[in-house]
């Protein structure tokens, strides 16, 4: 208990001493019903540190719990915008996105958001949006394994809607190529910048044997590897991840610290030991891409600056605001 303790007053110094990119006053998209950072300073002054607390306690319990949160924010921003859609459960005419193929057998941290949601509601009911909640979540996550930290704008309110094709069809998958992972970034409104440092966050985390078995064994459908990977590398995937059968075996996205946050990511793409095929193609399919994996390969505090910048512009993707939407009770079920 007294670790624990330690623990939290060390994160909460920490997210008071870090560089944030934004200032207090900022409007983002201007006039009212509008995301702004301390949009519950009178209505729920404790809610960033209600958050912070809880996200720290899951992830003191479990680390990879930080790379799980950041995940569910990711996937939720790109289908319908950052609206807490994900975290609904199937119910009446609503179909989860929780069965979607980027999600089923992989989101998790639903249990950590319930958490969040009832220590919330305990301290100022009806107030605190899901949505606003899994975007502190995240941030916090970054914070809690040594990454950077920024103000988030808040402000967000809850979709009473949920969209399993959506969920299909918007998330980039593992094999994808390039061309189409970008389009789906620019397709949100994000560039290929973005795209780079937020494909970043694989600095933490795991991965499923069935997310990169492909480059291992048949990455071009002639039963060969993938030859943008490094072979004693791969040599030491496959002892983890056979070609048939053990597809919930678990390798980390990056090899060197899957558990801090820092630029060590980008490091691996250099030397083709990129996890996933979606991220050795930053390094290996497009120039400018490329130069940007080398420069935060080079420069970590440049990475941290743009990582940030990116997760803001992320988080305000099509935001349900003012009196759309609702705030839910219960971030599994829209409110009768």
């Amino acid at each position: 208990m007294a670790t624990t303790r330690s623990f939290l007053v060390l994160f909460s110094l920490a997210c008071s001493l870090t560089l944030c990119i934004c200032d207090d006053e900022t409007n983002y998209g201007g006039g009212e019903g509008k995301l702004v950072p301390g949009f519950y300073r009178s209505s729920c002054p404790n809610a960033e540190e209600i958050v912070r607390s809880v996200v720290a306690q899951a992830v003191a319990r479990e680390a990879r719990m930080a790379a799980s949160l950041m995940r569910l924010h990711f996937h939720d921003c790109f289908v319908q915008g950052c609206d807490g859609s994900l975290l609904l459960d199937s119910s009446g005419s609503i179909v989860t996105e929780k069965g979607s193929n980027p999600n089923s057998n992989s989101a998790r941290g639903f249990d950590v958001v319930d958490q969040i949601k009832a220590a919330l509601e305990n301290e100022c009911p009806g107030t605190v949006s899901c949505a606003d909640l899994l975007t502190l979540a995240a941030r916090d996550s970054s914070v809690l394994t040594g990454g950077p930290n920024w103000m988030v704008p808040l402000g967000r309110r809850d979709s009473r809607s949920a969209s399993l094709s959506g969920s299909n069809n918007n998330i980039p998958a593992p094999n994808n190529t390039f061309n189409t992972i970008l389009s789906t970034f620019t397709s949100q409104g994000l560039d290929l910048t973005d795209l780079v440092a937020l494909s970043g966050s694989h600095t933490i985390g795991f991965s499923r044997c069935t997310s990169f078995r492909q480059r291992l064994y048949n990455q071009t459908g002639n039963g060969s590897p993938d030859i943008t990977l490094e072979q004693s590398y791969a040599t030491s995937l496959r002892q983890r991840c056979p070609p048939s059968g053990g597809d919930q075996n678990l390798s980390e996205l990056d090899i060197n610290s899957a558990g801090k946050f820092d630029n060590s990511y980008f490091k691996n793409l250099i030397e083709k030991m990129g996890l996933l095929n979606s991220d050795q193609v930053l390094f290996s399919s497009n120039e400018e891409s490329s130069e940007l994996v080398k420069k935060y390969a080079e420069d970590q505090e440049e990475f941290f600056d743009q990582f940030a910048e990116s997760m803001t512009k992320m988080g305000n993707l099509s935001p349900l605001t003012g009196s759309s939407g609702e705030i839910r009770m219960n971030c599994r079920n829209i409110n009768s």
